[in-house]
């Protein structure tokens, strides 16, 4: 029977929910299943929470006597996985390589002149404490802001020795104490169907999951009240009647504190009650209960297991990815919601690249016949090697028809190049390249991430028995080199 009429088989949905694989991972090895809540479990309307941070942040700065008034939240202008120069008052978008393909300056772009200008002897180096990654959907507010406050800062509006690291530290510290003050959290509480995109299939992953033997965890920086509004909103309308999200998970532990939960020892609370009362967890950590800090040691112990046993999803590169990777070894998946709106956007443009994919070819290789003319023409000129096939004047007039052609195609290419290099965002482009490579957030994931997809539900599809391989050579597959026009002129260059 074809499996693609199979009624036994479950088809994906659509190329949107592929789980993309970096390293060979097999489910069924997998004992322990360990989930971060925010961007994780429980997506949220991401222009709108980051509208309401940045609105909150904006206010924050008001009282202060900042001339911020006038200021509105772009979800456009910054995007996960790019760098802030601290430096220099610039965001920038890096290859693999950490050379910077792409930048701004407050809100407007660099041309091509002044960003090689800039950074043609720099590398980025996230060891460097002049670069700051962005490792999450959260970093959208804090990064709009600090482009908007350059602005200010060079038109003279903003009266301050700080300089261009001392207004993203305020940022950081701003939108921190917005988050710690509780008021932003408070409004999504008040309304989490504002804020929490609905997942219903989620619960059920998790459910096949659970039956399947794993034994599941919620590992989450939020604070116990927060964690059970979100989980009881996005979970609880979708379980059997008389379950509720309390009951999917072997261990939670809130104000978990990662990326330090993967670092240190530090001492393990339990949440006694509705309210958040704590006491210290003598005996650590126990079925059904809800727990307070802790760290990634006590949970080995508690489910004897450790390392590649244990697989730990979450949305954060840094804290929950890569950490998690280099200190325990466990096995780690990434969500990348933007991915969807990637490979829908790759998809639709696939008629174009593959001209695109067809004119570079013959681009290339009418580049190859000029070089080799070119070094016909070395050797007459200076009368050494083998014979040439045509006399000079020949080879002179094929060279010139092979420039106009290639300039021919080069007007071809262009329009064609520029969409390929807006896909997504106008601005940056696909998430996970940069230029005609792979972006320095796509090195991450592959360094680090041995699974990666959209959301987790999408871990529905492939069942908790999948044996998920890694794809030869790039794990990156879904987005195909593109050439945009800084990358043909530094070619040209």
């Amino acid at each position: 029977m074809d499996s693609n009429n199979n009624p036994f088989i479950q088809q994906l949905p659509s190329p949107i929910r592929e789980v993309f694989c970096s390293r060979t991972l097999n489910l069924r090895g997998i004992r322990a299943i360990g989930y971060d809540m925010d961007y994780t479990l429980v997506h949220y309307n991401v222009a709108e929470w980051e509208r309401r941070a940045y609105e909150h942040a904006k206010q924050h700065l008001l009282l202060g006597g900042w001339p911020v008034g006038e200021l509105q939240f772009d979800p456009q202008i910054v995007a996960r996985g790019l760098v802030v120069d601290t430096e220099l008052g610039n965001i920038v978008k890096a290859n693999r390589f950490g050379y910077v393909k792409r930048a701004m300056h407050g809100t407007q772009p660099l041309d091509f002149d002044r960003q090689r200008e800039v950074y043609s002897r720099v590398v980025v180096e996230l060891s460097d404490r002049r670069w700051v990654f962005l490792n999450t959907l959260f970093s959208l507010s804090e990064g709009c802001l600090f482009l908007q406050l350059v602005d200010l800062f060079d038109q003279g509006k903003i009266a301050s020795p700080l300089g261009y690291l001392g207004l993203f530290k305020l940022i950081r510290q701003v939108l921190d104490s917005t988050h710690m003050e509780g008021r932003l959290k408070a409004e999504i509480m008040a309304d989490p169907a504002r804020f929490v995109c609905p997942d219903p299939e989620m619960p059920l992953a998790l459910m096949d999951q659970k039956y399947a033997g794993k034994k599941l965890m919620l590992i989450t920086n939020s604070e116990w009240e927060y964690t059970r509004a979100m989980m009881c909103h996005a979970f609880d309308p979708y379980l059997p009647k008389g379950t509720r999200w309390l009951d999917l998970f072997d261990v939670i532990i809130v104000s978990a504190r990662k990326p330090d939960f993967f670092l240190s020892q530090a001492p393990l609370f339990e949440v006694v009650n509705e309210e958040g009362l704590l006491r210290p967890s003598i005996h650590g950590l126990a079925p059904g209960g809800i727990f307070w800090g802790g760290n990634a040691s006590l949970v080995e112990s508690h489910l004897k297991l450790s390392g590649e046993e244990i697989l730990f999803v979450g949305d954060h590169m840094w804290g929950d990815v890569k950490v998690t990777k280099n200190a325990m070894r466990w096995r780690t998946a990434l969500i990348l919601r933007e991915l969807e709106d990637d490979v829908a956007a790759l998809g639709k443009f696939s008629p174009i690249q593959s001209r695109l994919d067809a004119l570079m070819a013959e681009k290339t290789r009418l580049e190859g016949q000029l070089t080799w003319l070119r070094l016909c023409l070395q050797r007459l000129r200076h009368r050494y090697g083998p014979p040439c096939p045509g006399s000079r004047r020949e080879l002179e007039e094929v060279s010139e028809s092979l420039r106009g052609r290639l300039q021919s195609l080069d007007e071809q290419l262009a329009p064609l190049a520029q969409q390929a290099g807006e896909l997504s965002n106008p601005i940056w482009g696909p998430l996970l390249r940069a230029g005609n490579d792979k972006s320095l957030l796509a090195r991450q994931v592959e360094g680090y991430a041995d699974i990666y997809t959209s959301r987790v539900s999408n871990l529905l599809y492939c069942t908790p028995f999948a044996y998920l391989r890694s794809q030869h050579g790039s794990a990156l597959s879904y987005a195909k080199p593109e050439v945009t026009q800084i990358e043909q002129a530094q070619e040209e260059a």
